[in-house]
């Protein structure tokens, strides 16, 4: 108990004279400790990516390190021809092509990214060897897709029959209408925390389907569509980009719970600040957050209903519901 006393005085004086705006949450962090069996986890966004929780797992159940988790899970849904929203059979831009987007982020704070990157079924495995091989963080475009080929990728045909159809009738009448989980599905963010509790990352993704040629959303931009820090947890944002661009919605939301707020409510105050902030574009268009913090906490929530996400813990793949503001 002495010693215990004395090392909160003597906190308490280092905090004082320093003077750090934080020293609280630090405190709050030191002795709020992890509840029982809660790492490894894995959490990601919509519902149907169970199947790319259960791969991150996999990794994880093992002993592994999150980041190969992270990269596992995504590779899931960018490998799937029936997901119209990641990857191989992604709806492609109002040209025809399928242009990928996506960056990952290690428990060290290195990252890579992609963007603007075509005919490479994994983006995230690209992502990755530029964050390893690379004095970069991002590459985009013909940049990337060389740099994707030298590493041994090869170049394919992402346009899936489906995917080519569904562009022919846009073509029709060219109208771009963003529709609310018209799906339940979209862009596949990722954070996992392994045993060992290192943190990662990941976020993948097409794009907005017939976008124009060029546009790069939120997905392969730190901070933007992920954010990983491996003192506090990490974050990943799915929904329409712009919002999230023009916010840095995930690094809001790690920075938010490096304050001792909980990801539940991290989460719901960015969702908050967006629609605070943008009220004419919110109606609608749907941004949606998830959040695991280094103690094993989850959070998930939405501008709108109908916003949900998995997550695999305790050795447990489940599906949650989020909340919303509207």
């Amino acid at each position: 108990m002495n010693s215990r006393r004395k090392f909160l005085q003597t906190s308490l004086l280092g905090g004082v004279i320093t003077g750090s705006s934080d020293f609280w949450s630090r405190i709050a962090l030191q002795f709020d400790k992890p509840e029982k069996d809660t790492f490894p986890a894995v959490i990601a966004t919509w519902g149907p990516n169970l199947k790319a929780n259960a791969a991150a797992w996999e990794v994880l159940s093992k002993g592994g390190r999150a980041l190969d988790a992270v990269e596992a899970g995504v590779r899931v849904p960018e490998a799937d021809p029936n997901d119209s929203s990641v990857g191989y059979g992604g709806f492609p831009d109002r040209d025809g092509n399928v242009t990928l987007d996506a960056c990952i982020m290690d428990e060290f704070g290195n990252a890579g990214s992609v963007s603007f990157l075509q005919h490479i079924m994994h983006p995230i495995s690209v992502a990755r060897l530029v964050m390893e091989k690379t004095p970069h963080v991002m590459l985009s475009g013909e940049g990337a897709l060389q740099f994707a080929l030298s590493e041994g990728f090869t170049k394919e045909n992402l346009l899936t029959d489906t995917a080519r159809q569904a562009w022919e009738e846009w073509k029709k009448k060219s109208e771009y209408k963003p529709k609310i989980n018209v799906e339940r599905h979209d862009t596949i963010g990722m954070v996992a925390i392994d045993a060992q509790q290192r943190i990662a990352g990941a976020c993948t993704t097409s794009g907005l389907a017939f976008k124009m040629a060029g546009r790069v959303g939120d997905s392969p931009v730190i901070g933007a569509g992920m954010f990983a820090d491996n003192e506090v947890g990490g974050a990943a944002a799915t929904g329409l980009g712009e919002l999230v661009l023009r916010t840095l919605g995930s690094f809001l939301v790690v920075e938010e719970m490096r304050r001792g707020v909980h990801p539940q409510k991290a989460v719901e105050m960015v969702v908050k600040r967006i629609v605070r902030k943008y009220p004419g574009q919110v109606k609608e268009n749907q941004v949606g957050f998830i959040a695991l913090d280094k103690k094993g906490r989850h959070g998930g929530f939405g501008i709108h209903t109908g916003f949900n996400y998995v997550l695999y813990q305790r050795g447990e793949n489940k599906v949650y519901e989020a909340g919303s503001l509207l």
